[in-house]
């Protein structure tokens, strides 16, 4: 984290104001994380982080001690502290996805990239997280990158997805195994007739 001063500017100081007036006189403290959220956006082409200085800015805006800040900044992984490269690899290691690959799609994207976990490749192009649950656990093993989830991973498709972010191609966000949402895979079991049959459009 840098010490050089930061301000809201344009869209995000209007957002930034507009989260604040949400909360009664006395209760803006309530606005940080929106605030933390609309910090890093501001911050996207220099790292997507959050810096120090913003943090303090976001101290004096609410009126709250900047350790208070840094106690919640540090508690969501949603919130960089650090630079991070602009496809950032967020893999959910909680319990459902390692029982359904996770290490297999960790170890995908380790030999891919040549990282591990809280590293960023030398162009600054990919950087991978190991996170807690991102609640997509029915469409286990998955990833999010940047702010899209990508589910139902095998190692192949997860070097596939990062082949094609590398070129700048298009890539289509949810499940990857021609599933709808988190319908059960081979498509609806049950209300396949009746009043409001369940079948794709």
């Amino acid at each position: 984290m840098t010490a050089e001063n930061f301000e809201f500017t344009g869209k995000h100081r209007a957002e930034a104001e507009r989260a604040i007036a949400k909360y009664p006189q006395g209760r803006q403290q309530s606005a940080v994380l929106a605030l933390l959220f609309e910090a890093q956006e501001q911050n996207h082409a220099n790292g997507h982080y959050v810096t120090e200085a913003a943090m303090r800015k976001i101290s004096d805006m609410l009126d709250m001690p900047y350790i208070r800040v840094m106690e919640v900044a540090s508690f969501f992984t949603q919130i960089n502290l650090e630079p991070v490269g602009e496809f950032h690899i967020q893999l959910c290691g909680t319990t459902p996805c390692m029982l359904r690959g996770a290490e297999d799609i960790r170890a995908a994207i380790e030999s891919k990239l040549g990282i591990h976990a809280g590293q960023t490749t030398q162009d600054r192009k990919f950087t991978l997280t190991e996170v807690e649950c991102l609640g997509a656990c029915c469409n286990a093993p998955m990833v999010q990158i940047n702010d899209d989830y990508f589910e139902d991973l095998t190692p192949a498709i997860m070097t596939d997805l990062i082949d094609r972010l590398a070129k700048g191609d298009a890539v289509t966000p949810g499940p990857q195994n021609g599933r709808m949402c988190s319908e059960p895979e081979g498509g609806p079991q049950t209300l396949q007739s009746g009043p409001a049959p369940q079948v794709k459009n």
